[in-house]
């Protein structure tokens, strides 16, 4: 069981690790450790997911994400098996995470007659220092 937070959890079975070479310097064991992981999650298909996370989990995943809904998530930052599949496991644990939380509503707001006054002021003022500065004074001044 993976535990997302309070209310969301992954069944183990929902996420699939193959271990795969990792490319980069090794010595040796190069060509012989398969140290890197490659995660894959069916995130269309969870049934752990509520619709809501699953439509922003989508959105967040972005080219990590397939056509058919899986996110491939590929850790190769360190040498060993075990600390890769933590890193995969966790930066998939945090983008459900990032996904978990509901955006804020954006209330629309007004600006006031003041601010407007002071906007219109200033471009006001603001022409009148280019027109000096053109050397083209208008004969209304």
């Amino acid at each position: 069981m993976i535990e997302i937070n309070d209310e969301l959890s992954l069944e183990d079975d929902e996420v699939a690790l193959t271990f795969i070479r990792s490319g980069g310097p090794g010595g040796q064991n190069v060509n012989k450790v398969s140290s890197a992981v490659q995660l894959r999650f069916d995130a269309r298909n969870s049934p752990s997911l509520p619709e809501p996370v699953r439509n922003r989990l989508e959105v967040i995943a972005g080219s990590k994400l397939t056509k058919d809904g899986e996110i491939v998530l590929t850790a190769n930052r360190f040498r060993t098996q075990e600390a890769n599949r933590r890193d995969a496991i966790d930066r998939l644990v945090e983008m459900i995470r990032d996904a978990a939380i509901r955006p804020k509503r954006r209330v629309p707001t007004r600006p006031t007659r003041a601010s407007k006054e002071r906007r219109l002021k200033g471009k006001t003022k603001r022409s009148g220092v280019k027109r000096l500065r053109s050397g083209k004074i208008s004969s209304d001044d």
